[in-house]
């Protein structure tokens, strides 16, 4: 879903706008737009209908974190589903601008912050505050999983009751490493080639 962070320092002409829908709640059939980016997929209408079956009520009032935003369907849906407040962090300028865009079109105020940088950069300026919900779901060539999730402990934006969605193309037991040992699944699933999973730290 995310676009490559190198991709910011590129200058290009304008990118064909494609647009996919959020699914269901306030902002239902509504549409998002992104740019055509390296490293910028979309999760499929049928995996992010299954994730946010895994995270139904948890989502009311809820604060939520996509670490690496892309097109904003994690945020957005989260939105649409009762989320009081959501942080939405994009390096690509084109597509942080189209963000934007979608923000305004949904006339959505305070209830969002879309932030324009690497997760690398921006996660340890946040306010140490925890979420209830995040997404971890970055370009999968760049394997950051392991990297964030320390920077996400390490500045406090994760606790025990977080519920941490997790999205890679190979299983998560070779991606996590050592976080491994710390992370709980409640809920997991292959759907085609994307392996899913919501955690939570363990006590």
């Amino acid at each position: 879903m995310k676009a490559n962070k190198q991709s910011k320092t590129k200058k290009s002409s304008p990118k064909n706008i494609s647009q996919i829908r959020i699914i269901a709640g306030q902002y239902r059939r509504r549409n998002i737009g992104f740019v055509d980016a390296d490293g910028l997929r979309p999760t499929p209408d049928r995996v992010r209908e299954t994730i946010f079956n895994w995270l139904n009520d948890d989502l009311i009032n809820a604060r939520v974190l996509d670490c690496c935003a892309g097109s904003g369907a994690f945020g957005f849906e989260s939105l649409s589903r009762g989320a009081s407040e959501v942080v939405m962090i994009e390096p690509n300028r084109q597509q942080f601008e189209q963000l934007l865009i979608t923000k305004q079109t949904l006339n959505i105020n305070s209830q969002l912050n879309c932030q324009c940088g690497s997760a690398e950069q921006i996660l340890p300026n946040l306010p140490k505050q925890t979420f209830d919900v995040v997404f971890l779901d970055p370009p999968y060539a760049l394997n950051l999983w392991q990297d964030l999730l320390k920077i996400l402990l390490d500045n406090q934006l994760i606790d025990k009751n977080s519920l941490i969605y997790i999205e890679a193309n190979q299983e998560h037991q070779q991606i996590l490493g050592e976080y491994n040992n710390n992370l709980t699944a409640f809920k997991y699933k292959k759907m085609g080639q994307i392996f899913a999973g919501v955690y939570q730290l363990m006590d």
